[in-house]
């Protein structure tokens, strides 16, 4: 939840060390980008996105903004639903979205992140971004996803799609992991178990 990464960048709160942003650097081959959204540090909640661009919380100040724009592409939600981490689950060919989207809100999507974008749940939750975790090499979601649900996955995105858990066992693995095709970083708590899955699902050699 406190972070967010493409395949080019990780985006961290303010206060992020050097350290830790070294270590997620190292980690997921990326450059590391402080910021907050709203003045908050939740920003793995706060920004969703791709390596085409970044969807931020419609309170998002300007100066923030800017700062991301620096780096890649970035929109505003706008509406009360706006916590932009938590609705959109994607990678580089596909999102999906809560729900309860507007068509405006997902015309912005489509134009920012470049992709086909459908609505839909997982696991019967409409945060599709908390429930799951995607990259260009796979997707692993909440254990409750449905049959429906996984092949709505599987035709969306066109790859693998597995279940499982993080962080000892809970079921929202899109707050919990941070991944993209070259590596992955996952919560201390996390099981030898939970990792072999994440590893397994996310098609890392």
């Amino acid at each position: 939840m406190f972070a967010t990464c493409t395949e080019e960048f990780v985006f961290v709160p303010s206060d992020t060390s050097d350290e830790l942003i070294n270590d997620l650097e190292v980690s997921l081959g990326v450059k590391g980008v402080r910021t907050s959204v709203g003045g908050s540090s939740v920003v793995g909640s706060l920004l969703g996105g791709n390596s085409n661009g970044i969807i931020a919380a419609g309170f998002i100040l300007e100066k923030e903004i800017r700062r991301i724009r620096k780096h890649t592409k970035a929109s505003r939600l706008s509406g009360g639903l706006n916590t932009a981490g938590n609705l959109i689950l994607s990678n580089d060919t596909a999102a999906l979205v809560h729900p309860d989207l507007s068509d405006k809100v997902i015309g912005v999507i489509k134009k920012t992140l470049g992709v086909e974008v459908k609505k839909g749940t997982i696991g019967g939750l409409k945060t599709v971004g908390m429930a799951g975790i995607a990259t260009n090499k796979g997707i692993l979601v909440h254990p409750k996803t449905s049959s429906g649900e996984l092949a709505v996955l599987e035709e969306l995105f066109d790859l693998p799609v597995d279940i499982g858990t993080i962080n000892f066992g809970s079921p929202l693995v899109g707050s919990g992991v941070l991944a993209n095709s070259k590596g992955y970083v996952v919560g201390e708590e996390t099981t030898g178990p939970e990792i072999t899955r994440v590893e397994d699902t996310l098609g890392y050699e």
